[in-house]
C-alpha cells in the first residue's frame, strides 16, 4: 500500500521537533513494507488536496500563525475544507489545531480570522500552559497518551467537535473543561508537540490506518517491536501520575 501525507507549512510551522511525527509516521510504514511519499507545501505554493491522503500541520507561534494568514485565504482554505468533508486524514498540533478552527483572538481583543474548517475557536491568555501533559483516548479504549504542551490560547469547541481526550495531567484545550484537543470527521487535532507519535505508537498506528481505511476500504497494520517507544511513555505515564 501507498500513502501520501502532505507536510503543510514545515519551514514556519516546526515548534518542538514536531516534523518528528512525520519521520514517525513513515519509518512505521515504511518498517511494514508500504511506500510512503512526502510533499511539502509552504507560503506561495498550491494546495492539490485531492492528490494527498494524510495531512500533517505542525506548531507555531502567534507570529508564525499572522505570517501565514494571507496565504490561507481562499484557495488554500477551500482545499482544506474540500479535504476534510472528503474524509481525509487530517493530524495537526498545537497552532496547526488553532489555525483549523474560525478565529485566534489575543489576551488584548485582538483577533486572527483562520480557515473556520471545524467549529472551534481559541482565546489568548497571559498565562501559558506549558509542560508535559497526559490525557485518556476513548476511541484507543481508554488508553493513555503522554505528550508536551507549550500554549497560552486556550481553545474550545463548538458543533459537531468533540475533544481527543480527557485530562488526566496538566491542562490541555485550556485548563477549564478537563478536555483534550479535537475530533471531526477524520481530522485528529491536539496540544501535544513533537513527541506525539513517537511515544504514543497506538496513536501513531491509529491515525495511520484512519488513513488507510480511507484510501483502500480497510487496514490491517503488521506487529513492530514497540519495546522502546512503550519504555518510553510509561516513564512518563509513571512521572505524571505521581504528580497528579
Amino acid at each position: 500500500m501507498e500513502l501520501k501525507i502532505c507536510h503543510l507549512f514545515p519551514d514556519v510551522l516546526n515548534l518542538y521537533g514536531d516534523r518528528g511525527n512525520i519521520a514517525c509516521m513513515r519509518k512505521r510504514l515504511e518498517w511494514r513494507g508500504h511506500t510512503v511519499i512526502v510533499s511539502e507545501v509552504s507560503i506561495g505554493q498550491k494546495l492539490r488536496a485531492s492528490d494527498y491522503d494524510l495531512f500533517f500541520i505542525g506548531g507555531g507561534q502567534d507570529f508564525e500563525q499572522e505570517v501565514l494568514l494571507e496565504d490561507l485565504k481562499g484557495e488554500k482554505t477551500a482545499e482544506i475544507k474540500a479535504a476534510i468533508a472528503d474524509g481525509k486524514t487530517f493530524l495537526a498540533i498545537c497552532g496547526g489545531y488553532q489555525m483549523l478552527g474560525a478565529y485566534y483572538k489575543t489576551w488584548d481583543g485582538q483577533q486572527c480570522d483562520f480557515t473556520g474548517a471545524l467549529d472551534l475557536y481559541t482565546i489568548g491568555e497571559k498565562q501559558r500552559m506549558i509542560g508535559n501533559y497526559m490525557f485518556t483516548c476513548e476511541e484507543l479504549g481508554g488508553q493513555t497518551v503522554v505528550g508536551f504542551e507549550n500554549h497560552s490560547g486556550a481553545t474550545f469547541l463548538g458543533s459537531g467537535v468533540r475533544p481527543i481526550g480527557k485530562v488526566l495531567s496538566g491542562y490541555g484545550n485550556n485548563g477549564k473543561d478537563g478536555m483534550e484537543g479535537a475530533r471531526y470527521n477524520n481530522v485528529f487535532c491536539t496540544y501535544s508537540h513533537g513527541c506525539l507519535l513517537p511515544k504514543n505508537p497506538v496513536l501513531a498506528d491509529h491515525i495511520l490506518k484512519t488513513a488507510l481505511s480511507r484510501k483502500y476500504g480497510s487496514a490491517d497494520l503488521a506487529p513492530l517491536d514497540d519495546a522502546i517507544e512503550t519504555a518510553a511513555h510509561d516513564y512518563m505515564a509513571k512521572r505524571l501520575s505521581a504528580n497528579a
